[in-house]
């Protein structure tokens, strides 16, 4: 059984499994760095039963050891082999039903609230850990390859800010503010007057804080709000890495949302996780363990929500690799950091180091990438060339 698991998962690298038989057992075809792995029998039988969750709760609970290489060698072995690539573009019945077997949340508030805080409401001091000075926890934009994460973290601020297009004293909703980060850079280099949204009471306390501390607090406001819950009007709406927690059967209210809180020349960007290969299911073992009710769309979902919303679809942008290489410097960050071993337990870390793993993988050789969607209520809203982009990044 095990055999033929191999044989179906591993093409490629140099894998060898110690079986709680004594056996041992090989895959690959001897490339690369040797990968050396020890599972127990619970471990076996998680991974015979369901290789992409039982992978990972196998390491996480200790069943599985690495005792040559790191959990990334093991996993890049598996994304090498195909074993993450993306199969072709799904029908779009089937791909529904697909979504329907997982049982994608409908994310009600008290549902929203709840996911929200299973993830963010962990400890900010984690995120501290490995996430760049400003806390930016999406994906980084790599203008250079040799880019530090504070330097691609902070090109990602100035790129989506150079696609709002706003002039000073403007007035901006960021669906999702997360630490506060895009919204007291919004407030301090382009002048807007900023409302922030997010349903952490972690992420609350913090953006406030530092909100007060950069002296911003008369142009920064941060809220404990479900952004369906806002009557008001704004001139742009950002939202940074939100998307993804709304869930399928809410794309429709989301956009619906949007259109709702713009002023009639306004415009918005949405920056967000996608999938290359259309509507599909989200991984088991981020939906039990990390994001739940959480899910991945595909462009083509998103685009029908926009088209039925009655939005201006005015610019996309697919970034493919920038979020592996953020994952990466994540990934690395977390591994080095002196304190998180005090500061959590093994099951823990082990749980983090697979997730961030995971999403290194699935952006590296698994089809996911992040679109940056820009919508609009009127056709005329913005300049008719994406020049004013270019300016504004470059400062000009």
């Amino acid at each position: 059984m095990i055999e033929a698991l191999l044989k179906k998962m591993v093409k490629v690298g140099d894998l060898t499994i110690h079986l709680p038989n004594g056996s041992t057992t090989k895959a690959g075809d001897g490339s690369g760095p040797p990968v050396t792995m020890r599972v127990n029998g619970r471990g076996l039988r998680r991974l015979v039963a369901n290789p992409s969750l039982g992978l990972g709760e196998a390491y996480m609970e200790g069943d599985l050891k690495i005792e040559q290489g790191t959990l990334w060698d093991l996993l890049e072995i598996v994304g090498k082999s195909g074993g993450r690539t993306p199969k072709r573009g799904t029908p779009l019945k089937r791909a529904q039903k697909a979504i329907k077997r997982t049982v994608q949340s409908v994310n009600d508030r008290i549902a929203a609230r709840r996911n929200v805080a299973h993830h963010y409401d962990v400890s900010n001091a984690l995120y501290e850990r490995f996430l760049d000075k400003d806390m930016q926890y999406s994906c980084a934009y790599f203008a250079r390859p040799d880019m530090t994460l504070e330097e691609a973290q902070a090109a990602k601020k100035a790129h989506i800010g150079a696609k709002l297009n706003i002039t000073p004293g403007m007035k901006v909703l960021d669906i999702g503010s997360g630490w506060g980060g895009m919204a007291l850079t919004l407030a301090a280099d382009h002048g807007a007057r900023m409302t922030g949204v997010t349903l952490s009471t972690e992420q609350l306390a913090l953006a406030r804080e530092r909100a007060d501390k950069a002296g911003l607090s008369d142009r920064v406001e941060f809220r404990l709000t479900d952004y369906r819950d806002l009557d008001e009007t704004f001139d742009r709406i950002v939202s940074v890495g939100m998307l993804e927690h709304v869930g399928a059967p809410n794309f429709q209210t989301y956009f619906d949302t949007v259109k709702r809180l713009l002023a009639d020349d306004g415009s918005a960007v949405i920056h967000a996780i996608g999938r290359m290969s259309g509507p599909g299911a989200t991984n088991a073992f981020t939906a039990k363990y990390i994001f739940p009710g959480g899910y991945i769309p595909g462009l083509s979902e998103i685009v029908r929500a926009v088209e039925a919303a009655g939005l201006w679809i005015t610019d996309i942008e697919i970034l493919r690799l920038h979020y592996a290489e953020t994952c990466k410097h994540w990934r690395l960050r977390f591994l080095a950091d002196p304190d998180i071993p005090a500061m959590f337990d093994e099951r823990f870390r082990r749980m983090w180091e697979f997730y961030l793993c995971g999403a290194e993988l699935g952006f590296r050789y698994g089809g996911h990438m992040v679109f940056q969607i820009q919508v609009a209520k009127k056709v005329g809203a913005l300049p008719i060339t994406r020049d004013y982009m270019f300016d504004g990044e470059r400062g000009a």
